[in-house]
């Protein structure tokens, strides 16, 4: 147990040293590695996809992700919009996306099946281009890199390691910060995702409220899921109940935009 006090003084005092960020959110979150190796990182592995995976060869399909992910970039702040953005549909029916570091994103073939309108493929894209902005991929290497020192430690502060008692105390350490601070946080990212995406396809001119079918269209086709706790991803009636708080302030955005002629036309 002395083991474990010291570990955790060590941290806190690693975290009160480094001290915060704040997201665009406002939420507070550490994201230590530097944004030109996150982008690094990002294009090299973006790269490797394009490379390896088959791209979708619908022209049309392409072009409107293209146009679609035009649209949400522009509405972007001129800090983010500025960045060189990627986006690429891959032949996979899996309905998915991704973002990478760097401002890459990929889409799944599969996915259009799922987002059946231009507005529902803006939540996608919106709500992946939110992972960029906010570094929730800086903030989760932070916090594995973070996990692995405090085991570090562990071992560099037992008096026997490799002892029942040492190992009892690594494993829990472990359990800890997965259950604790990994998946937690996963769901935290995703949450976060959800309503910077909704504020961005409303500020540029999607409508917010296909988020709502777009997510009942997940649902639908993800069937079961496991619990919430045991998940990184927050579960189907949570984030529908979340968009649809926020779904006021979201439409006043939506109408203001139109109001300055930001009506895409995608396909």
């Amino acid at each position: 147990m002395n083991d474990l006090v010291k570990v955790l003084t060590l941290c806190c005092l690693a975290i009160s040293v480094t001290g915060c960020e704040e997201s665009p959110s406002g939420r507070k979150h550490i994201a230590l590695i530097p944004e030109s190796q996150m982008a690094e990182m990002g294009e090299r592995a973006f790269q490797s996809l394009v490379q390896t995976q088959p791209l979708a060869k619908d022209p049309r399909a392409n072009a409107r992700l293209t146009c679609i992910t035009r649209a949400l970039i522009e509405a972007l702040p001129a800090e983010h919009a500025r960045e060189q953005w990627s986006v690429a549909l891959f032949q996979d029916p899996t309905p998915n996306a991704f973002a990478l570091p760097g401002g890459k994103i990929g889409v799944n073939s599969g996915m259009l099946k799922v987002a059946r309108t231009q507005d529902q493929l803006a939540a996608v894209i919106a709500h992946e281009i939110a992972h960029v902005v906010a570094e929730h991929g800086n903030e989760r290497l932070t916090q594995e890199m973070a996990v692995k020192g405090g085991l570090m430690i562990v071992d560099l502060l037992a008096d026997n390691p490799g002892t029942l008692g040492h190992e009892v105390l690594r494993g829990a350490l472990g359990i800890g910060a997965q259950y604790g601070l990994l998946l937690p946080y996963s769901r935290t990212h995703e949450s976060e995702a959800d309503q910077l995406g909704l504020d961005l396809m409303a500020k540029a001119g999607f409508n917010p409220r296909e988020s709502l079918a777009l997510w009942r269209n997940m649902a639908k086709a993800g069937g079961s899921q496991p619990l919430e706790f045991l998940s990184t991803h927050p579960a189907h009636d949570t984030r529908l109940e979340e968009l649809d708080a926020a779904m006021g302030p979201a439409m006043e955005r939506f109408e203001a935009a139109r109001r300055e002629g930001r009506q895409p036309t995608c396909g």
